[in-house]
């Protein structure tokens, strides 16, 4: 008699749908997870419009970290990151169109929205901006603008399976 002790086999929907393998679905799900075609659309524009916006934050803060910001102790360096990952979020943005890239845009746009907004009020990292400067001013709108389109998009590809559930 030969008895081998085997620890018992889940089933394929246990394995299937652990936590992180949910988690990983929810964060890669793009508008082609959507069913109706004007979430779609409206997923797609929204994602396009605000990787623009991305785009356009990214550009500005090159362009102030090369007029000077540069010089600048932890902001400089800053202002290129910003203009950096901005760029780079936008391109992989369009490429691939995921509720994770989507989120990280809204939350990249409204962040450093707020960064200003910061150190024009209290400072930040010894350093106190004017938002009476036309880049403020436009900043604000950009980012904001930017956050706000990104964060409607990520909530339909969010919602879309809920509303489905319920019909």
């Amino acid at each position: 008699m030969n008895r081998t002790l085997t620890t018992p086999r889940l089933p394929d929907t246990a394995r299937r749908d652990s936590f992180p393998r949910r988690a990983a679905r929810l964060l890669l799900r793009g508008p082609a997870s959507l069913t109706a075609p004007a979430a779609r659309w409206a997923v797609n524009l929204l994602a396009v419009a605000g990787a623009g916006l991305l785009v356009w934050s990214g550009v500005l803060h090159l362009q102030l970290w090369s007029e000077g910001y540069r010089s600048i102790s932890v902001i400089g360096p800053l202002f290129l990151v910003q203009g950096i990952a901005s760029i780079v979020l936008a391109v992989a943005l369009v490429a691939f169109r995921r509720l994770v890239l989507l989120a990280a845009g809204a939350a990249l746009a409204a962040g450093t929205a707020v960064g200003l907004l910061l150190s024009a009020s209290v400072g930040l990292f010894g350093y106190t901006e004017s938002l009476a400067v036309p880049s403020a001013q436009t900043s604000l709108v950009v980012e904001f603008t930017g956050a706000a389109l990104l964060a409607v998009a990520a909530a339909i590809v969010l919602a879309a399976p809920l509303l489905r559930r319920r019909s």
